[in-house]
């Protein structure tokens, strides 16, 4: 009987947990739809998400893991005064840019930029990709970018990244692979670096990271998983060797946009930069800015909340405020 009445209360608060959740999302629903009510202003100019966008450029990623998104790659693209700097997208770890970028691409074309979006770190036709070693995908992010600058003709790029891609794989670039020139910054290739939910300062994985470090099992997981695994986890050989200088390389704008909900680079703190000499530093946490968003990890390259913060950083004197909407876990918004 004293077992039943434990098992009772165990799933007594069960419940409770999830009615707090489900009561949390009503509750955030109501609050974005009365919020626009009351404005009376029109729908949130584009990005607009969608539900279920992220499901369905998933769908898309695994069935063609090789086609660049909507709006990039459009090689015969030349830079406008209004935006001089191509923009280069680095998609996440087992992604792939179909995947991560298909609602940006095409707003950053729209809005007159020329849009790139290399896959990484993988072989052709494998839609998980951005599994390689790091400073091996760096590498290959420095070729590309050179053959944007030499297409386009473009001095900079800007780079717009998510995880992998919007921190510890740009940062290795940045320092290591050519991507500044700390004695001549006017000489950067990079002009900012735009992370989204980034893998900065390394993940914990929610634990599970923890527990397999603390089990002598990274190596084997990465050997499943690929060796950016086991790189960006906390304390691992590329966090040490980049944090050694600080954060930052001279004369580049940084910006992060991060997620209290994420649930894979973890404590989402991790993922803020402290500024060093000639560099620019903004920590964001989407949730300062749209309280109701509930976006997480891998919903937040599909949030239109989060992807109006990328076009102020990438256009700052042109900045306009977020119209905040509904983003959830997993489906966008």
């Amino acid at each position: 009987m004293a077992d039943r009445s434990v098992s009772r209360k165990r799933s007594n608060r069960r419940c409770h947990r999830w009615a707090g959740v489900c009561a949390g999302l009503a509750l955030a629903l109501a609050v974005g739809q009365g919020e626009a009510a009351a404005s009376g202003d029109p729908a949130p100019p584009p990005p607009q998400g969608r539900i279920l966008s992220f499901p369905v450029a998933l769908a898309g990623g695994l069935a063609h893991p090789d086609a660049p998104p909507s709006g990039a790659d459009d090689w015969s693209c030349r830079p406008t005064p209004e935006h001089p700097r191509p923009v280069v997208l680095l998609h996440g770890t087992w992604s792939n840019a179909h995947a991560d970028w298909s609602l940006l691409a095409p707003w950053l074309k729209q809005a007159g930029y020329c849009v790139f979006a290399p896959d990484f770190g993988g072989a052709p036709g494998d839609p998980f990709k951005a599994t390689a070693h790091i400073p091996v995908s760096a590498r290959q992010i420095a070729g590309y970018v050179d053959r944007v600058l030499k297409a386009t003709g473009a001095h900079q790029v800007d780079l717009v990244g998510h995880s992998q891609g919007g921190g510890l794989l740009p940062r290795w670039y940045l320092r290591f692979e050519g991507g500044t020139d700390p004695a001549h910054p006017e000489r950067n290739k990079v002009h900012s670096l735009i992370g989204l939910a980034p893998s900065n300062h390394g993940t914990t994985g929610s634990g599970i990271g923890t527990l397999t470090t603390k089990l002598g099992l990274d190596k084997p997981v990465s050997l499943v998983l690929g060796e950016a695994y086991e790189d960006q986890l906390v304390g691992s050989e590329v966090n040490t060797t980049l944090d050694r200088d600080g954060d930052t390389q001279p004369g580049v704008d940084y910006t992060v946009i991060a997620t209290r909900y994420d649930e894979v680079v973890t404590p989402y703190q991790h993922q803020f930069l402290t500024a060093g000499p000639g560099a620019t530093v903004r920590n964001v946490t989407v949730q300062d800015v749209c309280r109701q968003d509930v976006s997480e990890h891998v919903s937040i390259t599909y949030d239109a909340n989060a992807l109006q913060l990328v076009g102020n950083a990438l256009d700052p004197a042109h900045a306009r405020s977020v119209r905040c909407g509904i983003s959830l876990p997993v489906l966008g918004g």
